[in-house]
């Protein structure tokens, strides 16, 4: 291990790494970047006419066709098709009050739809696929609808979408199809869209956006509530691109190259990796994988071809990957080949699973590929803190990004994110009270999200995340509970099993846990096959006894009553998405799977809880 973290990094230029701290009598600290934040576009796609007059020929975006060939679209061949559509946009008078709805997934045809509308300042907004094609009754296509009220909706395919729009969509609204169209309704042709003449409107509307015009409406993921529409301006897109290349200087002088599945309506990739590609005349691989046991193989595919720059995923993406790269030298050659930055995002990242990584890559070239986190969110574009430092340490988060001020502000015994800047959103779109709520009097917005110092003595080496404000609690003796950290503990402890664990104990006198597990556990036991269901898994008795192992352990580590878990019980049930106990990005929402499940917490704390609870054989040892 000690040759391993001594191992060098393949070199890659980052920014300054610092911050300069200042504390306030209230026991909050204010924390900025000593460096300024540079000049950034009036608005998104000044980017792409840059580049379709300095790279034309370059390959902007790409995307397999039905026979598997790569469709390349230049940068040039982008902005002549995007003006054409802006036209289309604008003869339909489209605006912030009756925007563009975008249902489908990553495609070039959404790509072309979003910068056509941003292009002459009509805000779109992309609408998580899993809203229409998850839920029968697609609330939350409904809920956009009318929040909304869009002028046009955009899918890719008129069949896949169907059911949606009829629950959802005003039959007198415009649908516009790639491919397909439905019997009834007003459907128009995408490729018609790019015949329409134009006029000097759309150079006009080009020249009138600014940093306050609305670029899109994101959803947020939704837990307890209805999804709110965070509005995102163009000063918030480049500003924080702007912020991106000042910490991560490479990506300017070596344009990006990503194979990314990762879905644009979230701010992660929508805003974030599609924003890198544009602002730095990269290359986007749009990969149609996913990590999933059934799509996971395109993704391999695609890397195999494709040797990328940076590498965008989820924890369990790499874990996947890592899996195949052991047994196939050439998928491992070529993702290592010009690799300088992997991204784990939207979960914790187990600790072995980044030793395997750092190990391939030694393997490979010869030294371990820098590795970074940062913390952000819908509402600040997301870059906002960021840890760009070579070496990934679990919680780190670091210092905030040139630009954006942030604020540890007192909540209850932690301290509060609390971000200002010009990539923070100016609210919610018609939901005054809501963006009334998110501020706080000095004009920060309050993330819910929180921090400590790495180092205390030396605040200026950054800050580690302390889970959320919201999901910690008090058991009965008073004592808080930091669920945050207690999930990460479980996460690890259980990897590479636990999908997640929703803690219990609130206002009561013990811990307990609830576990979702991942498919992986099959490999618990023998008599599991690799399509077991989640009640198989829940009900097995090895997988029982491995559960117990687990809940003995973490006891043996405990130091008091605020981590020390007396309980537990297997989840039979995966996390149902329609009652917002898992987001579309897979991470799970603890106080509504407490409401969702409260029989099942019950049964966890009763005199007598039957054979599916388990309990800390230790303590039962001396009770």
């Amino acid at each position: 291990m000690n040759s391993l973290a001594n191992a060098k990094f393949r070199p890659v230029a980052f920014g300054p790494y610092t911050s300069h701290v200042e504390k306030r009598a209230d026991g909050g600290y204010v924390l900025r970047s000593p460096e300024p934040l540079q000049p950034y576009l009036r608005c998104y796609t000044e980017a792409l006419v840059y580049w379709a007059n300095t790279a034309p020929d370059r390959t902007f975006l790409a995307r397999r066709n039905a026979q598997g060939e790569w469709v390349h679209l230049s940068y040039a061949s982008a902005l002549k098709r995007v003006l054409h559509i802006a036209q289309a946009l604008l003869d339909r008078n489209l605006n912030a009050d009756r925007p563009l709805m975008i249902l489908s997934e990553n495609s070039i045809e959404s790509a072309l739809m979003m910068l056509a509308a941003q292009h002459v300042g009509i805000p779109f907004a992309p609408i998580s696929p899993a809203y229409s094609l998850l839920s029968r009754s697609a609330d939350r296509v409904q809920h956009a609808v009318k929040l909304l009220t869009p002028g046009v909706v955009f899918a890719q395919h008129a069949d896949r979408y169907a059911h949606a729009i009829e629950m959802a969509v005003p039959k007198d609204l415009e649908l516009i199809f790639v491919e397909g169209h439905l019997e009834g309704r007003h459907c128009t042709a995408f490729n018609t869209l790019e015949q329409t003449p134009v006029t000097e409107q759309v150079e006009s509307a080009h020249q009138a956006v600014g940093h306050d015009t609305i670029a899109k409406f994101l959803f947020t993921s939704g837990s307890t509530k209805l999804p709110k529409a965070v509005v995102n301006t163009h000063g918030m897109l480049t500003s924080n691109q702007q912020m991106f290349i000042q910490c991560y200087l490479f990506a300017k002088d070596d344009p990006p190259v990503l194979v990314d599945w990762l879905p644009w309506h979230h701010t992660a990739a929508g805003n974030n990796n599609f924003g890198i590609v544009l602002y730095n005349g990269g290359t986007m691989y749009i990969d149609d994988g996913k990590p999933t046991p059934d799509g996971m193989a395109e993704t391999i595919r695609n890397l195999r071809e494709i040797p990328s720059t940076i590498h965008y995923t989820v924890p369990k993406g790499l874990e996947m990957l890592a899996h195949a790269m052991k047994r196939d030298t050439a998928l491992r050659e070529q993702f290592f080949k010009n690799l300088k930055l992997i991204f784990p995002c939207g979960a914790a990242l187990p600790g072995p699973l980044k030793q395997t990584i750092d190990e391939l890559a030694i393997q490979t070239v010869g030294m371990r590929i820098p590795m970074t986190t940062a913390l952000g969110q819908t509402e600040t574009a997301p870059f906002a803190i960021t840890a760009h430092l070579p070496d990934w340490q679990a919680g780190v988060i670091g210092n905030p990004a040139p630009g954006c001020e942030v604020k540890l502000a007192p909540v209850a015994d932690k301290l509060e994110v609390r971000y200002k800047g010009p990539n923070i959103t100016p609210g919610y779109w018609r939901q005054p009270e809501l963006t009334a709520e998110a501020f706080d009097e000095e004009g920060y917005f309050c993330s819910g999200d929180a921090a400590t110092f790495i180092n205390p003595d030396h605040p200026e080496e950054g800050l580690r995340f302390d889970g959320r404000i919201a999901e910690d609690f008090k058991l009965i003796s008073g004592t808080w509970v930091n669920v945050g950290a207690l999930r990460s503990s479980i996460i690890a402890a259980g990897a590479p099993y636990i999908h997640d664990a929703v803690i219990t104990g609130h206002d009561r006198d013990e811990l307990g846990m609830m576990l979702f597990l991942l498919p992986a556990a099959t490999a618990l036991s023998p008599a599991l096959t690799d399509n077991a269901g989640t009640q198989d898994i829940a009900d097995n008795p090895d997988v029982q006894q491995w559960a117990q192992n687990l809940l003995n352990e973490l006891g043996a580590k405990a130091t008091g009553s605020s981590n020390r878990i007396t309980r537990a019980i297997i989840l039979r049930d995966p996390p149902v998405m329609e009652l917002g106990e898992m987001t579309d990005k897979g991470s799970i929402n603890q106080r509504t799977v407490l409401r969702t499940r409260a029989e099942l917490v019950e049964q966890l704390y009763a005199d007598k809880p039957g054979s599916t609870v388990l309990r800390l054989q230790d303590r039962m040892a001396t009770s």
